[in-house]
């Protein structure tokens, strides 16, 4: 049974709950509802949460445990041979799981019978052809051990789905039963009620919490598998770049580093004094009619899609500056791909995070200030130059600070707009890269995820991970400290 229609059937389970719980909990007072302990709607609620939230929980944990229970079972009953020739046991996986949905495919659109798909004794050399007639990328043909696998997989796939169903559906019906049972004058519905909600309340607080665990464990992990094979010492102190999928790579960090402050400096100059500008323009000396048009419509920049803002770097900014730095001009760029180029654009794109941040900020600061020195004779600029900026200046390193991470983590412009090259040089008007960019190169492909050219993705992802966050952290610890000073 697909999920949807779990889905479905237990909300559907949950609104049968609620009427029958409200009814009931009216019918033990004669429909007289003051009466009750709580309102009638909190036994109709309760009948709802009991037979969805318990359900809907074990729908979720299922959907996740179940298939790395089977594909652990899987593996565990595959020859040691096969495995052992395998380049690596997550690659051989990769293959079970895509026959396994190569069959799901081809019975689906009719190009194999359930029958042939379940056969231990196919044709191999026609299974392939099958599977790839239904759409499904098969890297060779398909060995004997990989096929009895995905049938393996798939048959336990569609056990887990029945079972599932039926434990959710049955789970759902027993506590709606149980909400109707408890559904009389003298339960205390609304106590239950409001403790179920804040407990959905928090967990769905604590989906943020282990979303961000499980990014950190994921690079970890991964990171520390690079660092096995490849040497550390290299990798931090090393200034060469050089990956290559057929062995002697050199993969130190510092060209992409330096890549990546580079153009975050460039998109910082840009974005700083422009931003700032116009958050001071639009708080001190915009009408508020002025106001309520101009900052919607700065704001839009920060909705453009950052692929937009890549094709632009390419096909407007790029040639824009070949035609004033490139041989017709000064005769300083050689392409439109540099770091100038991209440094540009992620400037305007930072805009307005800067101006927007900028300018809550400034208005955050009293207006008590402001008629303060007023009252002692200074004019609006005096005003804004020597005690609005230095009150605020605070919140305004802190956005920032905000926007630097933000500049530092981006990667379509990069690639669309500084080029691919790893080096170390000052010159603004050569094509570099940044970290981004180069974990998005080596992780396309057909590379091999237990080689150091793929896993160093994962060393470069954890080491900008600590860079933004210690950034963030900063900026956050600033911006609060400037609130609670005038809070």
């Amino acid at each position: 049974m697909p999920v949807l229609w779990i889905f479905l059937i237990v909300l559907g389970i949950g609104a049968l709950g609620y009427v029958v719980s409200r009814q009931r909990a009216l019918a033990s007072v004669g429909n007289d509802p003051r009466h009750l302990h709580s309102l009638p709607s909190y036994y109709g609620y309760m009948g709802f949460l009991f037979a969805t939230a318990p359900a809907l929980l074990v729908l979720i944990v299922w959907l996740i445990a179940g298939p790395m229970v089977i594909e652990k079972r899987v593996a565990a009953n595959l020859p040691a041979d096969v495995v052992e020739q395998a380049t690596s046991q997550n690659l051989l996986m990769a293959e079970v799981r895509r026959v396994a949905n190569g069959l799901d495919n081809a019975v689906a659109m009719g190009v194999l019978t359930e029958g042939a798909a379940s056969n231990a004794r196919a044709d191999l050399t026609d299974m392939t052809a099958r599977l790839k007639e239904a759409g499904q990328v098969i890297t060779q043909n398909v060995t004997v051990p990989v096929l009895r696998a995905a049938q393996e997989m798939r048959q336990a796939n569609r056990t887990s789905k029945t079972w599932m169903a039926v434990a959710v559906i049955a789970l759902a019906i027993a506590g709606a039963a149980l909400a109707v049972l408890r559904a009389q004058k003298d339960f205390r519905a609304r106590n239950v009620v409001e403790r179920g909600v804040r407990w959905m309340l928090v967990g769905a607080a604590s989906i943020a919490i282990l979303t961000t665990v499980g990014i950190v464990l994921s690079l970890l992990f991964n990171t520390i598998e690079f660092f096995r094979i490849y040497p550390a010492s290299e990798f931090f102190g090393s200034l060469t770049w050089s990956p290559s999928f057929g062995g002697g790579s050199e993969l130190g960090i510092w060209p992409l580093l330096w890549g990546t402050l580079y153009i975050s400096i460039i998109a910082l100059l840009v974005a700083v004094p422009i931003g700032l500008f116009a958050a001071i323009y639009l708080s001190e000396y915009a009408s508020p009619r002025l106001r309520s048009v101009a900052k919607p419509l700065l704001e839009i920049l920060a909705g453009i899609p950052t692929i937009v803002y890549g094709l632009f770097a390419l096909l407007t900014v790029g040639p824009l500056l070949i035609s004033v730095f490139g041989d017709n001009g000064l005769g300083w760029m050689q392409s439109g791909t540099a770091v100038m180029t991209a440094g540009l654009v992620m400037g305007i794109m930072l805009i307005p995070f800067v101006s927007s941040l900028s300018d809550d900020i400034i208005n955050a600061v009293p207006q008590a200030m402001r008629d303060g020195s007023y009252g002692l004779g200074a004019t609006q600029s005096e005003t804004i130059r020597q005690v609005v900026l230095p009150a605020a200046l605070p919140g305004i390193v802190g956005a920032v600070l905000l926007a630097a991470s933000r500049a530092i983590g981006e990667t379509m412009i990069v690639v669309l707009g500084a080029g691919a090259a790893a080096r170390l040089s000052l010159n603004p008007f050569e094509a570099m890269t940044t970290v981004t960019a180069k974990i998005v190169s080596q992780l396309t492909g057909d590379a091999d995820f237990a080689s150091p050219e793929a896993l160093v993705a994962f060393a470069l992802g954890m080491t900008l991970f600590i860079i933004t966050l210690c950034l963030n952290v900063f900026a956050l610890y600033i911006v609060r400290k400037y609130r609670e000073q005038y809070d």
